[in-house]
């Protein structure tokens, strides 16, 4: 089910980190074999420094000097094949990429429409956007830009 693109949106999303669980998004960048994949978790909370000043379009934001690396994505923006959008602007961090046991995500996870929600299938455009922000970032950890 965890195919390349995927948005999903889980009700009660539990971080691996022990953080209070809420509805997050997630984004899977990447199948890394038939149990693990890739996965980002946007957020609408803005932590670019402030010497960026772009946001009209969707844009790997790349600060070496800050070690910083994020993807943007313009609200209401058409990002899936069937023309959904984030209602807020949104931010892929490259620094929270992380990788996720598609067994203990259905473990979680197992009732859709319940448990969580198939938005849809990111552009396959967009992905590849996404992709080479991460995959040229010396922010994201070495181990995630080769899998990408």
């Amino acid at each position: 089910m965890f195919q390349e693109g995927l948005i999903l949106y889980y009700n009660d999303f539990r971080f691996k980190n022990g953080s209070d669980s809420k509805s997050k998004y997630f984004i899977v960048l990447k199948r890394i074999d038939s149990m693990l994949i890739l996965a980002t978790l946007p957020s609408s909370k803005d932590f670019v420094p402030s010497v960026w000043q772009d946001y009209d379009h969707h844009t790997c934001i790349e600060l070496a000097e800050f070690n910083f690396n994020c993807f943007f994505i313009k609200p209401q923006s058409a990002v899936t094949t069937t023309g959904w959008g984030f209602p807020l602007p949104t931010f892929l961090y490259g620094s929270q990429i992380d990788a996720y046991d598609e067994a203990i995500l259905y473990d979680i996870y197992p009732v859709e429409g319940i448990d969580y929600d198939i938005i849809g299938q990111l552009k396959p455009e967009l992905l590849g956007l996404i992709k080479d922000c991460f995959r040229s970032s010396a922010s994201v950890k070495r181990k995630f830009r080769r899998i990408l």
